[in-house]
Order: C-alpha cells, then sequence, then structure tokens
C-alpha cells in the first residue's frame, strides 16, 4: 500500500456562535476556499430573507413537513430558535462523510449537543465569541435584516448561548474575520491529520516498517 491509499472519513465542523459574532461570514469563507469542504444545508420553518436561495442556503418548509421529517428520523439535530424550527437533513451528511468529504455545520448549541450524542468522533466544534457586547449590537444593528425587537431579543439571548462556549473543543474571539478565518483554517488541517481519521495508515506504516 502506497500513501495515495490511505483514505481519510470526513468530518463534520461545527461553527456555533451568538446571532452578529461573525459564524456565518466565516463560513462563507472557508466554504469558498476549501473544496473539501461542503456545507451542511438545513431545513427551517422560518421565512426565507431577502437575498436567500431555497435549496442553497435552507430548505425552506412548512411546520407540518419538518414534524413529518422529525418524525421519520430525517433529521441528525433539531433545535427551535427564535420561534422557528431548524434541523440537519440525515442523508446528504452521512453520504458526504463516508465520501472523505467534510461537512460544514452553521448550527446552535442545542444542535451540537445532540450531534455529541451521535456522531461524536466526527464532531469538531468550534465556537465563535464577539469582541465585545458593544461590538455584537452594533453588528446586529449593521446587518438591518432585522426589526429593533429581534435585534433586542437577539441581544437578550446571546449571554444564554455564550454561556455553552465551555461545550466547544475551540473558542474564537471573532476580532478579525481574517485571523478567525485562518484560526478556522489551522483547526481543520490539524483535525484533518488525526491518527484515527485516516483509514489504512496502520497498513501503510506496517509496510514501510517490513521494507527496513
Amino acid at each position: 500500500m502506497g500513501a495515495s491509499e490511505i483514505v481519510r472519513r470526513g468530518l463534520m465542523l461545527v461553527l456555533s456562535s451568538p446571532s452578529g459574532a461573525g459564524k456565518t461570514t466565516i463560513a462563507r469563507r472557508l466554504l469558498d476556499e476549501d473544496v473539501q469542504l461542503v456545507n451542511s444545508v438545513s431545513t427551517t420553518t422560518r421565512p426565507i430573507r431577502p437575498g436567500e436561495v431555497d435549496g442553497k442556503d435552507y430548505y425552506f418548509v412548512r411546520a407540518d413537513e419538518f414534524s413529518r421529517l422529525l418524525r421519520n428520523g430525517d433529521l441528525l439535530e433539531h433545535a427551535t430558535v427564535f420561534g422557528h424550527q431548524y434541523g440537519t437533513p440525515r442523508k446528504p451528511v452521512a453520504a458526504a462523510l463516508a465520501e472523505g468529504r467534510d461537512v460544514l455545520f452553521d448550527i446552535d448549541w442545542q444542535g451540537t449537543q445532540q450531534l455529541k450524542q451521535t456522531a461524536r468522533d466526527d464532531l469538531v466544534a468550534v465556537f465563535v465569541l464577539p469582541p465585545s457586547t458593544e461590538e455584537l449590537a452594533r453588528r446586529l444593528h449593521t446587518r438591518a435584516q432585522d426589526s429593533a425587537d429581534v435585534v433586542a431579543s437577539r441581544m437578550a439571548k446571546a449571554a444564554d448561548e455564550m454561556s455553552h462556549w465551555a461545550e466547544y473543543d475551540y473558542i474564537i474571539v471573532n476580532r478579525d474575520i481574517e485571523e478567525s478565518v485562518a484560526s478556522v483554517r489551522a483547526i481543520l488541517a490539524a483535525e484533518r491529520l488525526k491518527r484515527e481519521r485516516q483509514i489504512g495508515l496502520a497498513d501503510f506504516v506496517s509496510k514501510l516498517r517490513g521494507a527496513r
């Protein structure tokens, strides 16, 4: 067996943060730059926002369809956030991992906890923190996608979301987007090289030792 015959099982890279801390921007940069990384498209009951595309940003479904998916076990994880339901379709993720591709998840701490229960060996969880509460509020207002009431609700929820930081493998304080993207790249590179993710490595090393 040569080095080219060592294959790798994919991993599940989770990015979580309070709304406005920057995880979505980081995720988009990684997806644009890394051909081995694919996006996990979530299913949601929330209304589509301007500029979003059904099937690319989310699968937008009615509440009864979401309930059917949940009953059938077709979702890896699910959560209710700000009154809307979100979930990760199971089949596309399983197929990508088996093919050695990595899957990026933009989900909250509730979904991450559920993935830990079912796929801990495949999971790499990263939590993104804002540099300050003031900066988080500024970013939320700058987005101009939500009403003042929704922004206030997101700020109130941020403290609870950030209390779950210790449940994650890695923590990034997003002071500068370039530095944050570079940090996640480094995490991904290291996790891909982990011994247990390289299938065929034991046989490869045995062959090397036998060739002495």
